[in-house]
């Protein structure tokens, strides 16, 4: 599996994710499977197959978790640049078709929050900007068609 760029931030929430669910999540749903089991006959059980379902869902995200942890490439605090587009920087675009402005923070696909402005390293614009300088121009095919954006400012905090 290919490595992924996550901050060090980013890890240990994936990592106390992981503990909070192999820990917490999956006993409690052990003990669901149990008390579920003692209301006889499974076939006709929706409590057993709620339980079953919810851990299922709890092993996948388990699993999802340990991958993105064993294939995760830190993106330490001192490899951070202003300098140019990378992962850990906040990146303030231009759209040249309608003079929109936002500014993004460039994380690894583990941290993405559209609401918080977090955009993938991987994402068209994201992988569009990397490398870029102030003053780039780029263009990136987007779900709307292709759009062209200019780097304004890239800096390491907000």
């Amino acid at each position: 599996m290919e490595k992924k760029k996550i901050s060090r931030e980013g890890l240990e929430k994936l990592q106390k994710e992981l503990q909070r669910l192999v820990t917490v999540e999956r006993p409690a749903i052990a003990e669901k499977l149990k008390e579920a089991r003692s209301y006889g006959d499974l076939s006709e059980n929706a409590e057993y197959d709620e339980a079953r379902r919810e851990q299922q869902d709890t092993e996948m995200r388990i699993k999802e978790l340990e991958d993105a942890i064993a294939n995760a490439e830190v993106v330490e605090d001192d490899e951070i640049s202003a300098d140019e587009v990378g992962v850990g920087v906040y990146v303030t675009l231009k759209r040249l078709s309608n003079d929109k402005i936002e500014t993004f923070k460039i994380v690894g696909t583990n941290e993405v929050n559209i609401a918080e402005h977090k955009i993938s390293d991987e994402s068209p614009i994201g992988k569009g900007a990397l490398k870029k300088k102030v003053g780039d121009i780029f263009e990136v095919e987007t779900p709307g068609g292709l759009a062209q954006f200019e780097v304004l400012n890239i800096s390491i905090s907000m």
